[in-house]
């Protein structure tokens, strides 16, 4: 479910555990378009039979898995009154397990820090992505977002 919250207020979410995006189901198209996209055609990640033979399968690129949760937080926390937001980068991130084809993963994300930033608020938030069905997620990531109203 969705938290919403107007900019103004947004101190008031520091601490607040947003709990999980949905589910979203990692493809071999995907992977390969992500591939295309940009340039990294790594036989790990899109050479299905040799993957198979010598790892099991394919992988999907880590930076895939990254560039998926802007899409997955979304659906998180809803800011009101927001004229503009930036990606300010990530303080913390690790790769902790891979993620395969078929295999669907979710963001969990808590606000860590809530301060004002170059006249708006940054929200670092400390963010998981989780893989169904395994216990280690995909990476781990303190994410920082600057929004301006």
């Amino acid at each position: 479910m969705t938290k919403t919250v107007q900019f103004a207020d947004l101190k008031s979410v520091e601490g607040l555990d947003l709990g999980c995006s949905d589910w979203v189901e990692i493809t071999q198209e995907m992977i390969n378009t992500f591939a295309e996209v940009t340039n990294d055609h790594q036989w790990i990640h899109v050479d299905v039979e040799r993957a198979t033979k010598e790892i099991g399968g394919t992988i999907a690129h880590g930076f895939l898995t990254v560039s998926l949760m802007s899409g997955m937080s979304y659906g998180l926390l809803k800011v009101e009154g927001v004229t503009r937001a930036i990606n300010y980068g990530f303080d913390k991130l690790r790769f902790t397990d891979v993620v395969r084809p078929g295999e669907r993963i979710r963001l969990h994300q808590k606000i860590l820090k809530v301060e004002e930033k170059a006249g708006g608020v940054a929200m670092t938030r400390a963010c998981t992505v989780e893989i169904e069905g395994k216990e280690r997620p995909a990476l781990i990531a303190e994410w920082v977002g600057v929004v301006y109203g």
